[in-house]
Order: C-alpha cells, then sequence, then structure tokens
C-alpha cells in the first residue's frame, strides 16, 4: 500500500515539476509532510537541503530521500520512478511532435504562459522551507548574500556550497561533519 502512496503521490508530483524541481516543492511538502505525514517540516527543509546540494536532478535528489526515509531501498526506487515517468512520457511526446514537424510556435506561446506561474510555485516552497528552517531576518542575509554573489558577481553556485559548508563547520566545530552537537 505504501509504495502505491509514493508512486502516485511522486508521480502527481513530478506532473507539477514543470517549473523545474523547485516548482514541485509545495506539492512534495503539502503531500509528504501535512497530508501523510511521511515527514516532518523539519525532516523534509533538511531533505531539500541535502537534495538541492547533491549531484542530480532536485525532484529526483528529492524523491529518492523521501522514498528511501519510508521504505529504504525499494522506497527510493519507487518514488524516484513515479517522479521520472512523467517527465519522459511528456519529453517524449514533444520529441515526437517534434519529429513530425510540428513545434516552433505554439511551443514557445506554451512555454510563456508557464513560466509565471513556475515563478510563484518556485517562491512558496522557497519561504515556506525558510520558516520551517528559522530563518530570521538575521539569518536571511547570507541567502541573499549568496543569491546577489551568483547572480550579480557572478561567483559559481559550487563556490558558495563549498563556502557555506566551511562556514557551517567553522561555526559548528569538526563534530559538524559527523552529526555531533557542541
Amino acid at each position: 500500500m505504501i509504495y502505491r502512496q509514493l508512486f502516485w503521490s511522486f508521480f502527481k508530483a513530478g506532473i507539477l515539476a514543470i517549473g523545474g524541481g523547485y516548482a514541485m516543492m509545495t506539492w512534495v511538502e503539502s503531500e509528504a509532510v501535512h497530508r501523510r505525514r511521511w515527514l516532518s517540516a523539519v525532516q523534509f527543509a533538511d531533505l531539500l537541503g541535502i537534495a538541492q546540494s547533491s549531484p542530480g536532478v532536485l525532484a529526483v535528489n528529492m524523491a529518492v530521500g523521501a522514498g528511501y526515509r519510508l521504505r529504504g531501498v525499494r522506497g527510493s526506487l519507487t518514488a524516484a520512478l513515479g517522479v521520472i515517468l512523467p517527465s519522459f512520457v511528456i519529453m517524449l511526446c514533444i520529441a515526437m511532435g517534434l519529429a513530425r514537424g510540428l513545434g516552433g510556435e505554439w511551443a514557445e506561446r506554451i512555454l510563456m504562459g508557464v513560466r509565471p506561474a513556475a515563478v510563484a510555485l518556485i517562491a512558496v516552497p522557497a519561504l515556506s522551507v525558510a520558516r520551517a528552517a528559522g530563518v530570521t531576518i538575521r539569518t536571511a542575509a547570507v541567502p541573499i548574500a549568496a543569491a546577489l554573489l551568483i547572480w550579480i558577481g557572478g561567483v559559481s553556485p559550487v563556490c558558495i556550497v563549498l563556502a557555506a559548508v566551511a562556514g557551517g563547520i567553522a561555526a559548528g566545530g569538526a563534530g559538524a561533519l559527523f552529526g555531533q552537537k557542541k
């Protein structure tokens, strides 16, 4: 039963991932934290941090993490298949349409309509995760500075992540590497 719920929950999330992995985070949070209670808000925020810091697609990383948390390897495979399948089918249909000479202007119009919705779908989980992580006006300076360094300064996001890891270790001590508290 749980495998069916995992698959369908992440399948629905995969359908909503048109704006990218962040666009589906509202759905995943609603489903996994509030509706199914698979994760707490803090666990969701932690999983999101790990998923976005890990190589690969955010949506798949979240599915694998949540599935593994619930049912180990089989759960992670089930959730990953659920989230990947809609994108696979959509891309297959687009490729078939392009192969038949369709595309161009109608595809551009569809994408222009989806972009504003994708921005809203990204903003909502960002604010929700910030609340769950206990971000305050004071601590918001770090993500704002990181965003500005990437956007205006042209700094690589990899450098930002490495600096954040180094800062976290410095603030938490060497034990922070292994989950030990000061």
